[in-house]
Parts: C-alpha cells; structure tokens; sequence
C-alpha cells in the first residue's frame, strides 16, 4: 500500500470501542502489518475532567481507533492528552498534522516483523 493511500481516506479507519481480543493488521497511519495497540481518541486521563465530562457522552469518551505500537508511541510522544482531546481526537486529524504525518511516513518504510 503506497504511503500516500494511507493518509489520503481515514474515512475507511474503524472508530471503535476496545475489545479484549489482540489485533494484528494494517496500521492505518504507516501501512504496516503489525499487532495493533488501542488509541483513545480523547485519552483516558482526561476523562475525568468537567470540560470533558459535559462535551462528551461515556460512549464517545470511550472510543478510539486501533494502531502498531510506533505509531501510537510517536502521537503520545508528540502531543500531551490534553493537546490530543482538544485538538486531534479524530483520526483525520491525526494523519493531517505534520510532525506526525513525517513520523507515519517514516515509520512506513521501516522494518519490522509481526512479532
């Protein structure tokens, strides 16, 4: 899958709740085929506070998107949880943002085996 394909239509991403059966698939954000990680889209550590509490219903609050290990790293390493529950809690968003769209794109061209 070219890289420009995986960021170009995040509409096909699966904005859901966590199960509890491990994942491994396509990365949305870097391609590859690796166990994927639960990402809320509005971290958990925010979850708790007022402003979030009366925007967000407890379904909303709860879901999130599944991602490799690196990629999810590399957003938690980039942004703070309020920085991601305010201003990238959609995956269009994430992939939109340049220092993370220069990570997904280097991390698509790394190697890595499926564990």
């Amino acid at each position: 899958m070219p890289v420009a394909a995986v960021y170009d239509d995040m509409s096909s991403v699966a904005i859901t709740n966590r199960s509890r059966h491990s994942l491994t698939g396509l990365c949305p954000f870097c391609g590859r085929k690796l166990p994927l990680t639960f990402h809320h889209l509005i971290p958990r550590k925010v979850h708790r506070r007022p402003r979030y509490r009366q925007r967000y219903s407890r379904d909303q609050l709860a879901r999130g998107i599944y991602l490799c290990r690196d990629c999810h790293d590399g957003i938690h390493d980039t942004y703070s949880e309020v920085e991601l529950a305010s201003t990238y809690f959609t995956p269009d968003r994430l992939a939109a943002d340049p220092a993370l769209a220069r990570h997904f794109a280097w991390l698509s061209r790394q190697r890595r085996s499926t564990g």
